[in-house]
């Protein structure tokens, strides 16, 4: 028994013999039984394929980053050094002076080069996509930055999600098998205002942005919805990061983005994004009357 509140359970009832193993069965709220599928029956073959994709998928990742970098402007010896994802504040700003300089001239390689680099970290859940949000602030007109930074997040939360989907369905639910199941319930009690709960689950810390793009598929959440959410849900934390971009000299840490101020606008728009599901029957109610 996995209990995600006082009053509801998700029980996993007893399975008689002839039962699917590479099926979960799940007993819901509202008494339907639905399963979540393990792992498909599939050859030795089959995964070593797969597993060479995703090795592939990778390396030609890395291949279009690197033919970026040949098809960089000419830089000097000592600027090459700091061509680098940016791991701390004083590594962004000195890669912001660098990309400011030789945007000038190159604006668009400079474009393609964080566009490319952004989905990447997003796609594969490496660290490094906070700093680039705020060099995007540093860089780029306001409305320029945050619609760069919700696309590529957008565009590389959906690309994990694909492989996600091809590839990470038996390791998910070996290693988060409980968390799983919690929130398979979950998403189908906001099924009618799912794309309000993803825009709820970006603003808030309730979970890392990577187990979501992660679980979304094996949760069924549809693409397109994910992909909505996903945009709407990153714009709001951007801001905050963009805006900090047009200080960037005066941060000395990542943190000095959040300030009390600006972690109440969050906590504020959050609870906004949940009253579309609290009160959806009501407000559907009130648009049939007035129509």
């Amino acid at each position: 028994m996995f209990a995600s509140s006082s009053d509801h359970t998700v029980i996993i009832p007893d399975i008689p013999v002839q039962s699917n193993e590479n099926l979960i069965p799940i007993k819901m709220i509202d008494s339907s039984i639905i399963s979540i599928q393990l792992i498909s029956p599939q050859s030795g073959r089959l995964k070593r394929r797969h597993c060479f994709l995703l090795i592939f998928i990778f390396l030609f990742s890395i291949l279009s980053l690197c033919t970026i970098y040949i098809l960089f402007p000419k830089i000097d010896a000592t600027d090459k050094n700091a061509l680098k994802i940016p791991k701390t504040i004083d590594d962004a700003k000195i890669l912001g002076n660098i990309l400011y300089k030789y945007s000038k001239h190159h604006r668009y390689i400079i474009m393609i080069a964080f566009f490319l680099t952004y989905i990447f970290l997003q796609t594969f859940a490496i660290p490094g996509s906070i700093f680039l949000s705020i060099l995007a602030g540093f860089l780029y007109p306001f409305p320029l930055a945050l619609f760069l930074v919700c696309l590529c997040s957008s565009l590389g939360a959906s690309f994990c999600y694909l492989l996600s989907q091809i590839f990470g369905r038996h390791i998910l639910l070996k290693y988060f098998h409980d968390k799983i199941i919690l929130w398979q319930k979950k998403v189908q009690t906001h099924t009618g205002s799912l794309i309000w709960f993803i825009i709820f689950l970006r603003i808030t810390p309730i979970l890392p942005n990577w187990f979501i793009n992660v679980c979304s598929p094996i949760l069924d959440v549809p693409l397109g919805l994910f992909f909505a959410g996903t945009f709407a849900g990153v714009a709001l934390p951007s801001i905050l990061f963009i805006q900090a971009g047009k200080t960037l000299h005066q941060l000395t840490s990542a943190s000095d983005v959040f300030s009390w101020r600006s972690m109440l606008i969050l906590g504020i728009c959050a609870i906004l994004s949940l009253v579309p599901i609290r009160f959806k029957d009501k407000i559907q109610n009130f648009f049939k009357k007035q129509s």
